[in-house]
Parts: structure tokens; sequence; C-alpha cells
């Protein structure tokens, strides 16, 4: 009597309780056609996921793009002309300078000129008296041989007035109106904005001095530094992507231009070098940024950042199993890049999950499960 009695409670509860859900039934979430608005699906598809190093930088000068302008003879410096942050030209005067060497240096010319004169007239006047017979032949060899010597005594004082930086121009000048002048002027040799600047009004230069730096901005380096035991990551002509801090948004795609030979004794790290374009000069030199070197990887399954859902400190995914019927699946997954997770366990290619608007979705979600 008493086991009927239990068995008539029993059923009772279960019919009360309703169907006990299987173990292994997986939670489905039914979308509203509002909601269904908010989603993007897509299909889970195989893509390359890039392999890729990021290393501290510095935005820094193109070396090939500066000049360091001295004088080019010694003297006082008279006038200064270019400024610090002043574009120039090339062939613009930066400075003026008053050189006793440059004057004497003009003298020595002037007269290694007259002596190359005279000695031309005294040549043609004995070769006028060897066809009279009055010398014989080896007096005019003689006064050739010291017409030679004069030449020899020109070309050089016009050598060092070329290097001195007298152009043929003023050359010319000197020989037309035979006046020395001992101003020399200090010219930029590159066009690009003056970025260093070591003189003043009255200071004594000499040609082993740096007076000015002048740098095309128009063309920088961005630099870094890779630890020897990274240092096979990077090749010459690698994809790389550059990003500065001090300018939000502002990210620049390229190649490494320069990979050094060679490993830092002192910071174990190797050299690699990326060309930058400024042409509005916003990048300035000296600025930190960061250099992400990027390499070809293998094909894997790819899914956006954005689609995955933190639960209990695991990643899932919502998969759509019918129009507007979802599952919240546990997925694994690698690395990322570019916005984009590897998938390493828990799709197939081919199923669709929800790529934007799982956030929506998962906040309808938790709202349903405490209802």
């Amino acid at each position: 009597m008493q086991v009927q009695r239990f068995l008539t409670l029993f059923s009772v509860l279960v019919c009360w309780a309703g169907p006990v859900p299987a173990a292994d039934m997986k939670p489905l979430l039914e979308a509203s056609p509002a909601l269904m608005k908010l989603l993007t699906i897509e299909e889970v598809k195989p893509g390359e996921m890039r392999e890729s190093l990021s290393l501290s930088a510095r935005v820094d000068l193109d070396q090939h793009r500066v000049a360091r302008i001295g004088a080019s003879v010694t003297g006082r410096i008279t006038e200064i002309d270019a400024m610090l942050g002043q574009t120039v030209k090339k062939g613009d005067r930066l400075a003026l300078l008053n050189s006793t060497e440059l004057s004497q240096a003009q003298s020595d010319y002037l007269k290694a000129t007259s002596q190359v004169n005279l000695r031309r007239i005294t040549v043609k006047r004995a070769e006028r008296l060897l066809e009279s017979g009055v010398i014989a032949e080896a007096e005019l060899q003689e006064r050739q041989g010291v017409l030679v010597e004069a030449e020899v005594d020109l070309r050089a004082a016009c050598d060092r007035l070329r290097v001195m930086g007298m152009s043929e121009a003023d050359l010319k000048r000197l020989d037309k109106q035979r006046n020395i002048h001992s101003f020399s002027p200090v010219t930029s040799s590159i066009d690009g904005v003056v970025i260093e600047r070591n003189v003043a009004i009255g200071q004594v230069v000499q040609p082993a001095d740096s007076l000015y730096t002048v740098a095309d901005l128009s063309q920088l380096w961005l630099v870094a530094e890779i630890p020897e035991q990274q240092a096979h990551w990077a090749r010459e002509g690698d994809q790389v992507l550059a990003e500065v801090p001090a300018l939000p948004g502002e990210s620049v795609s390229g190649k490494l231009i320069y990979v050094s030979d060679l490993v830092d004794p002192d910071t174990r790290t190797v050299t690699v070098r990326m060309a930058l374009a400024n042409p509005q000069r916003l990048f300035k030199p000296q600025m930190l940024a960061t250099l992400k070197i990027s390499k070809p990887g293998a094909q894997s399954l790819l899914i956006p950042s954005q689609a995955v859902v933190r639960e209990n400190d695991k990643d899932h995914v919502f998969v759509q199993t019918a129009d507007n019927r979802f599952e919240l699946r546990p997925v694994k997954l690698g690395r990322e890049e570019a916005q984009k997770r590897e998938l390493l366990d828990g799709l197939r290619p081919g199923e669709k999950i929800v790529v934007n608007g799982a956030f929506h979705l998962n906040n309808e979600r938790l709202r349903s499960t405490l209802e």
C-alpha cells in the first residue's frame, strides 16, 4: 500500500516538472526581427594569418638627404642670412665671411696669369728670332720650358681658388676685372630646412668647422632595433606597418630598405630601417613609433575579433542554426592579427556565425535567462 502511494506521488511530481532536458543539449536563442537587423552573419572561411613582430622604433633623418655645411676657406663671419627652421634652396647664401686667405689666393692667381702672359710673349719673340737666325733653337726650348712652368703654377692657383669655393663665373670675373674680392659666401648644397646653426657674427671659422646642417624632411627613416635572437625575422624588402602615437590614426605601410649585417656589441641588436615619406612634414625626427614586421603565414580558419564573446573566462561565438536561431558555442582561438583570430577548434568551414552584433545578441541571451 505504501509502495503504491509512493509511485503515485512520483508520477505527479514528474508531470508537474515537465520533461528533463538532455545533459548535452546546447542553449539556443531565437532572435526577433528587430534584433536580426542588427546582426551581420558570415561563413567561417580559411585565410592567411600573417606572422608579425612588433618593435619600438623612432623617426630619424634620412642621412642621404642631410648636408653639413661649412666654410670653404678660413675667415671671419660678417653676415648671417639663414636661421633655424628656415627653408632654403640649393645655392642659397647662408652666411658671408671675410677671408685674407682668399685674398692672398686671388693675388697669387693674378700673378700667375701675368707670368703666363709674359712667358707666352717671350716665346713668340724667340720664335721670330729663331726664324731670323738671331738665336739658337736651344734658347727657344728654354723659354718654352719656362712657359710650361708658369702654366703649371697658374693651374695650381686656379685649382686652389676652386677648392676655396670660387666658381667658373667667379674666375672669369677675376680674370676680366683683375680686382681682389675677399668675401666668400657659405651656401647650401641641397634643398631643405636648416635644422642646426653653429655660427655667429664675428666668429672666426675654418673649413673643418660645421656651420650649418640642412636636411630634406620630405623623406625620413623609421629606425628600429631587433634583438639578435629574433634577427632572422628581418629581411630587406619585408612588409612593415608603422604607427606613431603622437599622430593618432596616422599609420604608414612600407618595406624594409635596410637590415644591418652586424650585431651591435653593446645592445645585442640589429638595426633595421624603413623609408618614411613625409610630404606634409607631419612626422618629426625623434618621434617614437611602433614598427610591425609581417610575413606570410599558413592557411587556417579565421574569424573576426568582434565575433568573439567572453563567457566564464572562455571564448564563444554565436552560430546560426536556423534563420533566426543561434547557438552560443565555445571555441578555441589562437593569436590575433589585423582584427582576425585564428580558429583552432569549435567550428567547421562553412558554418555561419554572427560577426557584427554579437554584443546585442548576448545581451538578449542574458536578459532571457533572468526572466
